[in-house]
């Protein structure tokens, strides 16, 4: 689009400049041709943004735009020509000559060839020009003064992005509650169909996926159902991918440990994990009926009664086919829910609400453009808050022009055509390209494309920094959206109908191709700059390789699954490639003819199993920026020509085999390294100063602490994350007490202490450490003179020999997450964790609150932990909004974190031993326990909302929780807790056994009664047989309504020694059924153990 054609006349204008000055257009005589092109180019440039924005609507412009840009490509092809022309010669800054195009035409052969090239480009340029004269197209300033005025970029964090959904107002809420109702209470037809259908309807960007994620997430729904599974059917799904997702949704093994790829092998073992199992399916964003009625609905009716499936759709058909029970059709928002949800995603501060109150007649006037479209409103809102926040700005927006268009296609939507528009030219580009990517990629990756394809361009250092930002611009705007992935990180998805907007703009530039689509394009349709196509999960009839040949003009080319490679075949054919991305296919063939990708910047080889080796003659592509081998499984060794690639800047060898680096690597600017043992390539990074992510495993090896200190770390001033790990592959807990010396301890204890990050790493993760103190530099002495002021995110896992946490950690100022699992042998957290120790023994010691930010901290499984200390006294942890404990010893929960810990939201503690009471929580809203066998009390939580207690066999007493709401209970004991009497919430779920069911559905005249009657709404299931869930009880206090499918004449001998024995009727009731399930298994494993002597009989 514009902003391409933009920088690229930028640049050729430049260069051309640079070409008159040194008089090189008079040497070979193309003087009158250089001068002409270089007015056309300078004239052409101001007009390429309108002609941008008149392509989108205007189909008159469409032709003359494609022309335009292929010329200005076919430009930058002749620059790379001189480029690489230069380097083989190998030109250098001493030798006079600078522009490596002079250096082409100092050679008599090239500056003939690029002479002719340049004329005919000339020729070209010039009919283009006399074409586009008939379309009176406007000055670039005069448009930028429409379109510039009033632009103000805030510097707004994305640490929020995840709080400003679509999920606002009331009518969210209540629609939210109805289909729960619905999906939730008993039907008639349970008893004769397994399950039931219903359905949400409405229009692209109008907010279904939203309402079912609410739906899909409330308590009631994940305590009424065994399984509940989520998935996302979007318009080209393939067979094989979903079902695979399907059986690990489900819980169920994948056959052929997740590498078959036969339908009926996957539709079997979907069938196995979901028998008898009672189920809630959603499936999103359904476009027709054939992943149901071809791939899911047999293997789902053999679930359990009762179950229910939710689906999302726009088409009525849809539901229809489906034999839909229930219909729910999303409404648009109206003006107080939209306003509400615009303020959303322009409000930054406290501070900027009144001063947005002040504009809500024009926020008003600019949401009824939107027609009520969460998703419109959502976009327009990203672009506002580029914007001032005063009248005048926001005028601008509500008054412009493209809200008016009337030969809109029904593919655009005016929101993001505006928001579009108001992109900058270098955004665009980014936007552009995101949407033609068929899988979710991290950002690192998307920016490394970006940066191939010459999106990205400045200043050679900063370019991963500003494609970020490009990136989070994108984020801001809610053009892409965060999806939560991993530690601290996020993927980035695009909604359907901003991807459609997208691919509409770029129809005539890139092709998207998914399983089942024709490949063998007509001869008309073959001048796409950017192919990618999507085959996984095709069993039979692979496309063939060969059948690509045609696109020859190709520049960027992404293959995903499986294609049919013959021995002959090469890349030869697109010479003209900038980004080659193949996943999941054989590529060995083709690798011997990478070299012929001259203009080759991006290369990734994802998951291609039988590639073992790259090109001995790889240093032939001599731009070639990014290299990833991630999961090619038989690569063991790095040809020693990949050190020649001086442009490099990422190289990823995750789940390869190679062990080491070659020697004399260039100036990379991020990459995986591997460290071997018989030298040490942790010297070879030592002069990468521009690397912004490195990981070091198999770090047992190094046999020298001084190789650690020429890694050179905290001279590294881009790094952002470091990843230390011992054992690599060996897997987690490898070493053990008796096969690590105290000689080895000592020696990694050093190694690591030599690995000092800069004060700039913002993620550090240690993995299988075996040293018995931490590094040096997290303790506070260390800390305090040399902080690590910037790191945000701390992971430490499996620490097999240390004997404590650091002291340092609470003096990082910006810390937010910290991991700390697997130390077996940790005893004590001691006081100076919180508080370093001379701040602990200097009364006279100011400093500021530790832990100062710190929103999440995990500690796992630390299994000899028995105490925490952290007095009242010593302020820490203000901001901690989320704490999990699971599996130590821990007597009791610290003092400190009761009186300090005021932002605590949610606390979760499983499998401790020794803990016997929980109290003095102010602030806790959600508490999980489980596995607590020691506990008998729960005490002064007065904001508590919801609680969950597993395996807790003691406890006793719930008191001082007068805001609870939804309590949950799996109890296992022959009669009621006692507890439940001591509070009073809205909802119980509640897990036990069959005989206490049986006992409350006796309603008053049973023992249980008091327990629970005095609690607005009960839900409680019994497993039985094998079967999860297969009874259940639901009860309402007022108005009374109490349901069961338990049928008490069935049961009417149970019922009758249960009102016999009176009050111990219930307790003697469960023990002689325990006894008799005891008395049965123990025959049943006779009768096996005889049947297996008979069969070894019968084989001797």
């Amino acid at each position: 689009m514009a902003g391409v054609l933009d920088a690229l006349a930028s640049y050729m204008t430049s260069m051309l400049s640079e070409m008159a000055k040194e008089e090189v257009a008079m040497l070979i005589g193309v003087s009158d041709g250089i001068k002409d092109l270089s007015i056309k180019l300078g004239d052409l440039k101001n007009f390429l943004a309108d002609a941008d924005r008149r392509n989108i609507t205007d189909e008159s412009v469409r032709g003359w735009v494609g022309e335009l840009k292929r010329a200005m490509y076919l430009a930058t092809d002749i620059v790379d020509l001189c480029q690489l022309k230069a380097m083989e010669q190998g030109q250098t800054k001493d030798r006079g000559c600078l522009n490596p195009l002079l250096v082409c035409m100092r050679n008599p052969l090239h500056a003939h060839d690029i002479g002719t090239r340049i004329k005919m480009l000339n020729q070209n340029l010039d009919d283009i020009c006399k074409r586009g004269s008939s379309f009176n197209f406007i000055k670039l300033e005069a448009y930028q003064d429409r379109k510039m005025t009033g632009y103000h970029a805030t510097g707004r964090k994305t640490d929020s992005l995840m709080e400003r959904s679509g999920a606002v107002g009331d009518k969210i809420e209540e629609d939210t509650r109805a289909l729960v109702e619905v999906l939730t209470r008993e039907a008639a037809s349970d008893k004769r169909d397994r399950f039931m259908v219903v359905a949400i309807v409405g229009a692209g960007g109008i907010g279904k996926t939203t309402l079912s994620k609410k739906v899909f997430n409330d308590d009631s729904i994940k305590g009424k159902f065994t399984k509940n599974i989520w998935l996302s059917i979007t318009q080209d799904f393939n067979d094989i991918e979903l079902l695979n997702k399907a059986i690990i949704a489900v819980g169920g093994d994948l056959p052929g440990g997740g590498g078959a790829r036969d339908r009926d092998l996957l539709v079997g073992a979907l069938n196995n994990a979901i028998r008898d199992k009672k189920f809630f399916l959603v499936l999103d964003d359904m476009w027709g009926v054939d992943a149901w009625d071809k791939l899911l609905m047999a293997p789902f009716s053999y679930g359990g009664p009762g179950s229910r499936v939710l689906i999302t759709t726009r088409h009525d058909t849809v539901a229809l086919c489906m034999k839909v029970v229930h219909y729910h059709h999303v409404d648009k928002l109206g003006a107080k829910d939209a306003w509400s949800l615009l303020k959303k995603q322009v409000v930054t501060t406290e501070k900027d609400e009144p001063e947005i109150e002040i504009l809500k007649d024009i926020g008003l006037q600019i949401i009824e453009k939107c027609d009520g479209l969460p998703l419109a409103v959502k976009v327009v809102g990203g672009l506002l808050c580029q914007r001032e926040k005063n009248q005048r700005a926001w005028q601008k927006v509500l008054n412009d022009d493209l809200w008016s268009v009337s030969q809109m296609s029904e593919e655009l939507n005016y929101a993001i055509c505006l928001s579009y528009e108001d992109l900058p030219s270098c955004l665009r580009q980014c936007f552009l390209h995101f949407s033609h990517i068929p899988i979710v990629l991290p950002s690192d990756v998307i920016v490394g494309m970006w940066i191939s394809e010459g999106f990205v361009h400045g200043n050679p250092d900063g370019l991963e920094e500003l494609g970020h930002q490009y990136y989070r611009q994108l984020t801001l705007r809610n053009l892409i959206e965060p999806v939560p992935y991993g530690i601290g990180q996020y993927l980035c998805n695009m909604h359907d109908v901003v991807r459609s907007f997208a691919q509409f703009v770029a129809r005539d530039d890139a092709l998207i191709l998914h399983k089942g689509e024709n490949i063998n394009i007509k001869p008309s349709l073959q001048g796409f700059l950017r192919l990618s196509i999507e085959t996984k999960g095709i069993e039979s009839d692979e496309p063939e390789w060969r059948s690509l040949q045609k696109h020859k003009s190709l520049r960027s080319l992404m293959l995903i699954g499986n294609f049919k490679i013959q021995s002959g075949d090469s890349l030869e054919t697109f010479s003209s490639l900038r980004m080659l991305h193949i996943e999941s296919t054989k590529f060995d063939v083709l690798v011997e003819s990478l070299y012929q990708l001259k203009h080759l910047r991006y290369l990734a080889l994802i998951k291609c199993n039988d590639l073992d080796r790259l090109p001995e003659n790889i240093h032939k592509m001599k731009f070639l920026q990014h290299i990833s081998l991630e999961d090619c499984e038989s690569v063991v060794k790095l040809p020693n020509s990949i050190v020649r690639l001086h442009e490099l800047r990422h190289l990823d060898l995750d789940g390869t085999r190679v062990n080491s680096i070659p020697r004399g690597f260039g100036a990379l600017y991020g990459f995986t390294a591997h460290v071997d043992g018989d030298w040490c390539s942790l010297e070879e990074l030592g002069p990468l100063f521009n690397l912004r992510s490195i990981g070091l495993v198999n770090l047992q090896n190094v046999s020298d602490a001084s190789f650690a200190t020429k890694v050179k770390l905290g001279e590294k001033v881009s790094l952002s994350q470091l990843i230390l790990n011992c054992t690599g592959r060996l897997g987690i807990n490898e070493f053990t007490k008796d096969s690590v010396s105290e000689k080895d301890q000592g020696m990694v204890e050093e190694v690591f202490d030599g690995l000092y990050p800069p004060p700039c790493i913002e993620d550090i993760r240690i993995y299988n450490y075996f040293g018995r103190q931490l590094p040096k530099w997290m303790m506070s002495a260390t800390v305090m003179r040399m902080p690590l002021n910037s790191l945000k995110i701390l992971v430490m896992w499996d620490m097999a020999y240390c004997t404590q946490l650091p002291d340092g950690l609470c003096a990082l100022p910006c810390l937010e997450y910290l991991d700390v699992g697997q130390a077996p042998i940790i005893k004590r957290v001691r006081s100076e964790f919180v508080q370093p120790y001379s701040h602990c023994h200097h009364a006279s010691s100011q400093v500021a609150v530790s832990f100062a930010r710190l929103h999440k901290m995990i500690l796992w499984e630390m299994a000899e932990l028995e105490e925490w200390e952290w007095e009242k006294e010593v302020q820490s942890m203000q901001a901690l909004e989320e704490l999990k404990i699971r599996s130590c010893k821990l007597r009791s929960i610290p003092p400190g974190l009761a009186s300090h810990a005021k932002s605590l939201k949610k606390l979760t503690i499983c499998n401790v031993q020794q803990l016997q009471y929980i109290e003095n929580s102010a602030s806790v809203v959600e508490l999980s326990l489980a596995g607590l066998p020691d506990l008998t009390r729960i005490s002064n939580f007065p904001k508590l909302r919801k609680l969950e207690i597993y395996c807790c066999p003691k406890l006793e007493l719930l008191q001082e929780m007068v805001a609870l709401q939804k309590l949950a209970v799996q109890y296992s004991e022959k009669q009621l807790p006692s507890y439940l009497q001591t509070v009073k919430p809205s909802h119980l779920l509640l897990d036990c056994c069959s005989v206490i069911l049986l006992s409350m559905a006796l309603g008053e005249s049973c023992s249980e009664w008091d327990k629970f009657s005095h609690i607005q709404q009960v839900e409680a299931y019994a497993d039985d047989g094998g079967i999860e869930k297969r009874w259940h009880l639901f009860y309402t206090r007022e108005p009374y309504n109490m349901e069961t499918n338990i049928d008490l004449r069935e049961w009417s001998d149970d019922v009758n020694f249960i009102q016999s024995e009176g009050e111990d009727g219930l307790p003697r009731l469960a023990a002689l059924m325990k006894s008799v399930d005891e008395d049965e298994e123990d025959a049943d494993n006779t009768e096996e153990i005889e049947e297996e002597s008979m069969g070894q009989g019968r084989e001797e």
